[in-house]
């Protein structure tokens, strides 16, 4: 009866961590290339800003840009804790690629053969 006692607490502790580790996501900003741009694929793009978290207190943010509206699948770039908490200033899409500017001044430029053809 011990050994299956001692089993069932390393299943709750494993259970206990997947729980207090698995992310939630939150898009906490969007933007669409606009319609003037078209790029190689014919398709619309868009970028979200996505923040995962955990109920253990981890924080990350990533970029996600990708075909349409969808915000799970496409090109993700990992964005620094503390650029991602303040979000995005604003979006800049051209025939290259998108430019992403942060409220610290900061800019990342994405070139669109990352995110064209549904990578």
């Amino acid at each position: 009866m011990a050994l299956l006692g001692g089993v069932a607490g390393v299943v709750l502790t494993a259970v206990l961590m997947t729980v207090l580790w698995w992310p939630r996501t939150e898009v906490t900003y969007r933007s669409s290339a606009p319609s003037a741009v078209v790029y190689q694929d014919g398709v619309p793009h868009s970028l979200a800003l996505v923040h995962m978290h955990t109920l253990s207190g981890r924080h990350s943010y990533k970029m996600v840009i990708g075909r349409e509206s969808v915000q799970t699948y496409g090109h993700w770039v990992d964005v620094d804790t503390s650029l991602g908490q303040d979000g995005i200033e604003s979006t800049a899409w051209t025939q290259d690629g998108v430019r992403v500017r942060f409220p610290t001044g900061h800019e990342v430029f994405v070139p669109a053969r990352f995110f064209l053809y549904g990578r």
